[in-house]
């Protein structure tokens, strides 16, 4: 028989006849079992390698969970999470099976190799699948322990306004109604109190107060507003004492997102005519800044009743505002702008010159015209730092100042009156241990100064209030929080007084969500400002002073005030809807009683008795049918 296996050794016949060295012989004996051992390892060594996953640019994408195994057995490998795999060889083992699921299976002749690199291209090419969900233009927050509405972009469009007065025609929590005939500007209600009991902010810093108490909200036009979030009952501690009612505070377009440019123009047949103009650019991946520009002119005369009086006031408006901001990568956080606003409005009768001098009005034959001329200037600035290892903890600054000056004339009656403000913020955010247990704590201070000239009397007053306060959160999974604030101020007139606050929320199952709250909130009226349409009537005003040493000689105005809220959230027919209802009160322990039971007279004077208000609304929200959102609610006031 032939030989086969090329490492036997042949031995001549011959040598066999020979006498046999064995030396020799053992020698060749121990070659040939080394040369067998030799093939046996060659033969069964392991197969190791990786195996790779070429992605649609070409780029190798390591496979884990890949099957490796050779063809015709049950010896295989498993990849592991960087595509390596490890596989022993047998004699007749050539062929190697590679499979994983998605990828086209290929079979790899084994030669001499003992790493191998496989690469493996995808059978399936899948198309771009974008997941979208439909955010509501009002959304209520339920993860808050406070109840948040915030109304967004989208909300708006559903009823187009002009300025903020004009924002909340489709918001059941607020009330928008003129404050009179003559001026025409509009006033909001909350919880059934007037406009000046809700503290009303821009980008959580003090906006519309004091001497603006009253037309502030014409002074943000409607195409600067990003969102709203309107909290009903007192808000947090840090951003001041003076909420009652509730807070409104309004997001502006932000530079690094907005259009970089938005144009429009609007006219009616009234006579209206306005234009808004916003520019934003990104300067560069730290800086960005953005120019918002508003000019409103109404110039014409109609009295379609035939009273003998403008329908409403002529009107110029120019309000121009300029912001930058700067993000650093390390955390560093900045922003500052400047804002300027001009109005000039004229009322009264259809012959009213406010360029002739008129004398006294109580002359029937002379012509009634009211006039007002606004001059408002603003600067602010923010500063914060947060931390990308710690993200909990956060260190922010905010300051800002203004000039507001007020000069308008009623018939006989003038008014002129100016405010300088001035308002610091010192905040610093971090946790007790855990995340479960946040604290805000910080420092701020708020300067005002007021002349207020009205006819002969003249009312001055200067109030300086720096105050302290601590925020402790405590949050339980998703079913529990508290929120428990306190402040303490110290008013230069006033003395020192607390401000507590306390929310707490509870969820017992997932979209069911109860709420409580309560607060104490204290504010100084500005009776004249708040009160501007009296001027337009021939009533005599009288302030019954009881300390010549505070604003106007009166006390400030306290409240507590107490809710409760309930919300339901459900799923009817694969559509989003929710089931809300609150109740809050509010007690004044002090109040200016704005008294006109005397039709020739107005007075203002401190509470002499009780003064309340409860509120109840209920309220649904409805996806109907795509794209149709049904809105009902119901509100009683017991005021």
């Amino acid at each position: 028989m032939p030989n086969t296996n090329p490492y036997l050794l042949a031995v001549p016949i011959g040598m066999v006849l020979r006498p046999i060295n064995m030396s020799r012989l053992y020698l060749v004996i121990a070659c040939i079992m080394l040369s067998q051992v030799f093939f046996a390892q060659r033969e069964n060594r392991d197969i190791s390698g990786v195996i790779y996953g070429i992605s649609e640019k070409n780029e190798p994408l390591p496979l884990f969970g890949a099957n490796a195994y050779w063809l015709g057995t049950t010896v295989g490998d498993i990849s592991d999470e960087n595509g390596a795999f490890s596989i022993p060889r047998r004699n007749g083992d050539s062929l190697l099976v590679v499979s994983y699921i998605g990828y086209k299976s290929d079979t790899i002749f084994i030669g001499s190799q003992t790493f191998l690199e496989i690469g493996l291209r995808s059978v399936l090419t899948l198309n771009e699948v974008e997941v979208a969900q439909r955010t509501k233009s009002t959304v209520l927050k339920t993860l808050t322990p406070v109840k948040y509405e915030v109304i967004s972009e989208k909300e708006l469009l559903k009823a187009a306004c002009c300025n903020l007065s004009e924002s909340f025609e489709t918001s059941p929590s607020v009330d928008v109604s003129f404050t009179d005939a003559i001026t025409g500007t509009r006033q909001i209600q909350m919880l059934g109190l007037a406009g000046p009991y809700s503290q009303i902010t821009r980008e959580n810093m003090p906006d519309v107060r004091g001497l603006s108490s009253i037309y502030g909200l014409t002074f943000i036009p409607g195409t600067w507003v990003e969102s709203i979030q309107l909290n009903k009952g007192t808000g947090s501690v840090t951003n001041g004492f003076e909420s009652i009612a509730g807070q409104i505070n309004v997001e502006l377009r932000k530079p690094e997102s907005a259009d970089r440019m938005y144009f429009n123009v609007y006219g009616n047949e009234g006579g209206r005519a306005e234009m808004n103009l916003n520019l934003a650019q990104k300067l560069n991946e730290k800086w960005s800044t953005a120019l918002l520009l508003h000019a409103q002119n109404n110039s014409f005369q109609m009295d379609r009743n035939q009273d003998g009086f403008i329908d409403h006031p002529l009107s110029r408006q120019y309000i121009g505002l300029n912001r930058w901001k700067y993000i650093d990568p390390n955390g560093l956080r900045m922003q500052f702008g400047l804002k300027g606003t001009h109005i000039d409005n004229i009322g009264g009768q259809m012959d009213y010159d406010p360029d002739i001098a008129t004398g006294m009005q109580d002359n029937a034959n002379e012509i009634w015209g009211m006039t007002m001329n606004l001059r408002r200037y603003e600067a602010w600035a923010k500063l914060g730092k947060v931390y990308e290892d710690t993200p909990w903890k956060s260190l922010g600054a905010q300051v800002s100042g203004s000039f507001h000056k007020h000069d308008s004339q009623y018939g006989a009656t003038q008014y002129d009156a100016q405010q300088q403000s001035y308002y610091a913020n010192f905040i610093y955010q971090s946790i007790i241990g855990n995340t479960n247990h946040n604290f805000k704590t910080g420092a701020s201070l708020q300067y005002d100064d007021f002349i207020e000239d009205l006819n002969s009397d003249t009312y001055v007053r200067e109030e300086f209030v720096p105050g302290v306060f601590f925020e402790y959160t405590y949050s339980f999974l998703e079913k529990f929080d508290v929120v428990s604030g306190v402040r303490v101020d110290y008013h230069n007139m006033y003395g020192a007084f607390l401000t507590p606050r306390i929310h707490v929320r509870y969820a017992p199952v997932e979209n069911t969500i109860f709420r409580a709250s309560m607060g104490r909130g204290q504010r100084t009226a500005s009776i004249f400002s708040e009160n501007s349409g009296v001027f337009a009537s021939a009533r005599q005003i009288i302030v019954r002073s009881e300390d010549p040493d505070l604003p106007y000689g009166l006390s400030p105005e306290v409240a507590w005030n107490y809710g409760f809220n309930f919300t339901q959230k459900f799923m009817l027919d694969y559509r989003e809807g929710s089931i809300s209802a609150d109740f809050y009160r509010t007690d004044f322990q002090n109040q200016i009683v704005v008294d006109m039971e005397n039709p020739r007279s107005v007075v203002f004077y401190n509470l002499n008795g009780l003064s309340y208000s409860n509120s109840i609304q209920t309220q649904l929200d409805y996806e109907l049918i795509k794209r149709l959102d049904i809105r009902i609610a119901y509100r009683w006031y017991d005021v």
